[in-house]
């Protein structure tokens, strides 16, 4: 058993994607990994595929080329995990989804809606007490925003976490681990 003891260093995001068979105990055992191994994870996105057998679940967390490579042998050591793959900037994209609720207050509100056409923010949600705006893309631009939003009252934020998918005709489960 590998241990990664006081590996806490923050050096880059890593996206790790991995299709596995559909059931609790396979994204159980991909967490715990985590979890075992010390990871502190971003954000986890799971999703159905282009197959019903298979489950898309790609993790999003702080780390740095060795203990990622150390965590990815691990992973395809699983049972239950067919396939697994880096996903960076460069082979793939990514995006997020946000929701925020904001107070709707008259002073602020013309602000508000400057700083979401800015951001390209949309309203979904208007009421006398609240603004509810969704937002897509990076997670640089959830961060920034709510960095803006941060001079007005935020009642709630809601984000995803990153969905990602390799760019090209490359597919994720092209290699399969059975």
């Amino acid at each position: 058993m590998i241990l990664l003891q006081n590996w806490r260093c923050r050096n880059e995001q890593i996206y790790i994607s991995s299709a596995c068979e559909k059931s609790v105990r396979c994204s159980n055992r991909l967490t715990s990994m985590f979890r075992r191994r010390q990871f502190n994870i971003s954000s986890i996105t799971a999703s159905e595929t282009e197959s019903a057998e298979y489950s898309r679940i790609t993790f999003s967390f702080d780390g740095e080329e060795e203990g990622k490579q150390l965590l990815m042998n691990q992973l395809y050591k699983l049972p239950d995990v067919c396939s697994i793959k880096e996903l960076t900037n460069e082979n793939s994209l990514s995006c997020e989804l946000m929701l925020i609720k904001l107070k709707n207050d008259p002073d602020t509100r013309e602000e508000i809606h400057s700083a979401a056409e800015a951001f390209k923010a949309e309203t979904i949600d208007y009421s006398k007490d609240s603004i509810v705006l969704r937002l897509i893309g990076n997670s640089r631009k959830m961060d920034d925003f709510i960095s803006l939003m941060g001079d007005f009252t935020i009642l709630e934020i809601c984000r995803t976490g990153t969905a990602s998918i390799e760019k090209g005709s490359s597919v994720l489960r092209k290699n399969l681990n059975l």
